[in-house]
């Protein structure tokens, strides 16, 4: 036996040779687990074990996306704590019980991607518009009714993505995933090696993320400016660098891929190191007098707005056909024109016919909410029903396009496009100011929401259809960890706000709910609106596309800071060294694939330990080392240094025999 076949034997994942390549004419593809067997899927410990998860991630993903803008998907270190759990516990054939905890758990990161872009902005306008009113029942209502749409919606589209595009979608975070559960399959010395490397990871990931946030160890953002000559670069041409050394942004840059990571990064720095630049230099004298951070805020990043806001219109068009064609099949399966054939276990949905009449009924709680809740006015709440029911159905798609292909969702720039026309819409009918403001938001939390649900459950449903779940069970569990879920980052806001606050010194970041507030201000109170900078971003994007640039990832890099993109290109660049590291194919897979359970553990341990960190400054120790910013600096290079090195020489620890 040579070197490869004993790689092979002994470390090759558990899933089909056909799991991830296109099939062949004629060829069907056999999940791990037999579609002509039942599995103990939603049972007492699978379902209380998933809903404590998603609680504690919910916390996590809020503090984490509030603070740097990324919001990571729960689905990989949710899966690594049901495999450790169940080995602890010596669970016998755990995998499907394993994926009902991901699959509840995870709807803690898109329920809070969904709130936290949106409805922190209603804080940050309350300082300048104290008539605004913020509530707990806004924030859960906004986030339940968002999140139980987004899993009705999407329901319909879940044979074409998951089962009629096999093999031509990468999913990225569904393969890291589902790699992390059938890790549980394993058994003796590979299983428990796993289990240390992902401890280890969450381990290192956690504690650094925590000395740098509470003690301020070293820098959080190493930048140019904390130096002299960057300084005066910066005040001469407006360029600057700086990258976030944070371990949970390392750990997602790895996740996501040099390819999308560039992508991204390379638009920022078109913003930092172009846009900026000319803006500071040729513009009007009140522009070059600002800094490259406020003219990056009140002019550059509108530019990606529009871009992204563009960005989603294109996805649409491009989906129409598969928009039609899941109609189609809802509307032939409603009747009874579909095939009477009983489908496996395995491609078992929530039934059409139910499908229509929950989507009806909350279709009703939404118009209620809107009534009774946000619009005093019925018929300005009908229309605003109707904008949220078209714009969350219409980008389901777009969603779930990007999860399956890059893994990220680009819910942030979908909703900004909501904004936009809701607003618009609504000063037309005379809904505006305070008032206008509330609804929009609370109106913009609904559809982010959706849309943020419908991404991450394409995951849910792909990770269940590589290793054989029932979908019905996923479909049906997935609404009470959206109940769950809603409720605790209502919660969570709320703590959030009174802790750190949305404005003023040594806020929370929260970068997309502030460009929320940017938008929404002038539309709503009758200021100047800059449209030409979103006409730019929207021109900019069509000709993106047209060069065969992904011009989502692009914009969303144009309106994220720079410091929070690149280390999404350093992990990315770490992916591609550690893949590449080896001439043996095999052992090159082996590392990567090593690599996304530190990358994993990282994200877990950097999230949770976040949290931590807020209640340490919760309850009211805030230590105070005294370090000068040259030398927090030079500490941040050198713990961001030692960071990358760890994760290089971890993943690449595989030599011949071992996988992960």
């Amino acid at each position: 036996m040579n070197e490869t076949e004993e790689i092979l034997k002994n470390n090759q994942a558990q899933l089909p040779e056909n799991a991830f390549r296109e099939l062949k004419e004629g060829e069907e593809y056999h999940p791990i687990m037999s579609p002509n067997r039942k599995y103990a899927e939603a049972t007492p410990y699978s379902v209380t074990v998933g809903l404590l998860l998603a609680v504690i991630f919910s916390a996590a993903a809020a503090y984490l996306g509030l603070k740097v803008g990324q919001v990571f998907e729960a689905a990989i270190p949710i899966a690594i704590i049901a495999v450790g759990l169940s080995g602890a516990l010596k669970k016998d054939n755990p995998l499907g019980q394993n994926v009902i905890i991901q699959s509840i758990g995870a709807c803690s990161g898109v329920v809070v991607a969904g709130a936290i872009f949106t409805l922190p902005a209603l804080y940050i306008l309350k300082a300048k518009y104290p008539d605004i009113t913020v509530n707990f029942l806004q924030i859960f209502l906004s986030s339940l009714l968002g999140g139980i749409l987004g899993i009705l919606f999407f329901i319909p589209f879940r044979k074409y993505f998951v089962k009629d595009m096999h093999g031509k979608y990468p999913f990225p975070e569904a393969t890291a995933t589902t790699q992390v559960l059938i890790s549980a399959e394993g058994k003796g010395e590979k299983q428990g090696g796993q289990a240390i490397t992902l401890v280890v990871a969450s381990l290192i990931g956690g504690i650094y993320d925590y000395v740098v946030a509470t003690f301020g160890a070293w820098a959080e953002t190493i930048t140019t400016t904390a130096s002299s000559w960057g300084t005066a670069l910066a005040e001469k041409t407006k360029i600057v660098f700086s990258c976030n050394t944070g371990a949970a942004l390392l750990g997602l840059g790895y996740i996501v891929g040099l390819k999308y990571a560039f992508v991204i990064f390379a638009g920022s720095i078109f913003v930092w190191w172009i846009i900026i630049p000319l803006l500071g230099t040729y513009g009007a004298p009140e522009i070059a007098a600002m800094s490259s951070a406020d003219i990056f805020a009140k002019y550059a990043k509108l530019i990606g707005i529009g871009g992204i806001a563009m960005a989603g219109v294109i996805g649409i068009i491009k989906s129409w056909g598969i928009i039609c064609q899941a109609i189609g099949l809802a509307k032939r399966e409603f009747k009874g024109g579909a095939s009477q054939e009983k489908p496996v276990r395995w491609q078992l949905d929530i039934s059409m016919k139910h499908i229509v009449f929950f989507i009806a009924l909350a279709l009703v709680a939404v118009l209620l909410f809107f009534s009774f809740g946000v619009i005093d006015t019925l018929w300005q709440a009908l229309i605003a029903w109707v904008v949220v029911t078209i714009i969350a159905f219409l980008f389901t798609t777009v969603a779930a396009n990007a999860i399956a292909i890059v893994g990220s969702n680009p819910v942030s720039g979908m909703t900004l496009m909501t904004l936009i026309i809701a607003s618009a819409i609504f000063v037309a009918i005379g809904l505006k100011g305070s008032s206008g403001i509330v609804a929009s938001m609370v109106i913009g939390g609904v559809v982010c929401t959706a849309l943020s649900m419908a991404g991450g459950f394409v995951t849910d449903l792909k990770i269940g259809y590589w290793l054989g779940s029932t979908p019905k069970t996923q479909e049906s569990w997935k609404f009470l960890g959206t109940l769950v879920s809603a409720a605790t980052v209502g919660g969570v806001i709320l703590v959030l706000n009174e802790v750190y606050g949305f404005t003023g010194e040594n806020a929370l970041v929260a970068p997309q709910a502030n460009a929320m507030a940017s938008v929404i201000d002038p539309l709503m109170t009758g200021g100047e609106t800059p449209w030409i900078l979103y006409i730019v971003g929207a021109i900019l994007a069509l000709i993106l596309n047209w060069l065969g640039v992904p011009a989502l990832a692009f914009c969303l890099g144009m309106f994220i800071p720079l410091s929070l993109n690149t280390p999404m290109l350093v992990g990315g660049a770490i992916a591609y060294i550690v893949s590449h590291s080896s001439k043996n194919t095999e052992i090159n897979n082996a590392r990567r694939d090593r690599g996304t359970l530190i990358a994993s553990g990282l994200i877990a341990g950097g999230a949770l330990f976040g949290v931590f960190a807020a209640v340490t400054k919760f309850v009211g120790y805030e230590p105070n080392l005294g370090w000068s910013e040259s030398t927090t600096q030079l500490l941040g290079v050198a713990a961001y240094s030692l960071l990358i090195i760890y994760l290089i020489w971890d993943s690449m620890r595989v030599k011949n025999a071992e996988r992960l």
